[in-house]
């Protein structure tokens, strides 16, 4: 019989005050979302790593984003061999079933998974999953430029990011959502060290800053009506 361990301490004591804070201010959204079915307006596609939460960053309520994670937030290109992959899924979900308006392919600095490409180090397991996984950069790593400098990790963090949102692109039905207009896709970069985050348009990346959304060119986040 497989030993039962002690639940961690920390989330249960959040767990608690979470239910004496947040929970009462957030009481009727949860009964509301409990009798009918998520209709998030918005998907994000952001990096397992556990200082780049999106519900955090972007200050959401319950049901307001539709979130995948993985190893450096990247979207394979699409394809038809049956190959199934949890991207592939939660994608064909958000696009097909929930009908979001906007997916966010949201990258980060000081990546982990990026740096573990550059760098070539050695495998963690003989099943080398990371490097394998990161291979998939490899067209984003050409435009990135000569490694070294800098900002090296930098130019193929947002580069990543730029490849991601290509790939979406090879899904048709994520094709065809764009060509109608029904779906907008954006790059997004996070600066762990400043809190920072800024968007990606046709000349790079421009900080969001802290001006109202009318000022900024932002859609409203939230939930579509039901």
């Amino acid at each position: 019989m497989t030993k039962v361990s002690k639940f961690p301490f920390r989330l249960a004591q959040g767990y608690r005050d979470f239910l004496v804070g947040r929970m009462p201010t957030e009481r009727e959204r949860y009964r509301e979302l409990a009798t009918r079915r998520q209709s998030p307006n918005v998907m994000v596609i952001g990096c397992c790593d556990s200082r780049v939460s999106p519900e955090v960053i972007f200050d959401a309520h319950p049901g307001e984003l539709f979130v995948v994670r993985n190893i450096a937030n990247l979207v394979p290109p699409f394809t038809s061999d049956g190959t199934c992959h949890g991207v592939f899924a939660a994608l064909e979900f958000a696009v097909q079933v929930l009908g979001v308006h906007h997916i966010v392919v949201l990258g980060h600095a000081r990546c982990g998974g990026i740096r573990a490409y550059a760098e070539h180090g050695p495998p963690l397991s003989p099943a080398d999953s990371i490097h394998k996984w990161m291979s998939l950069i490899a067209p984003a790593a050409e435009l990135a430029g000569a490694p070294g400098g800098e900002d090296y990790l930098t130019r193929l963090e947002q580069a990543s990011i730029g490849m991601s949102l290509e790939n979406l692109l090879s899904f048709p039905y994520v094709a065809a959502a764009a060509e109608q207009g029904a779906l907008q896709l954006h790059g997004a970069y996070f600066d762990v060290a400043t809190g920072q985050l800024s968007v990606r348009d046709l000349d790079g990346y421009r900080e969001i800053g802290t001006q109202p959304e009318n000022e900024c060119g932002c859609d409203a986040l939230g939930e579509r009506p039901s």
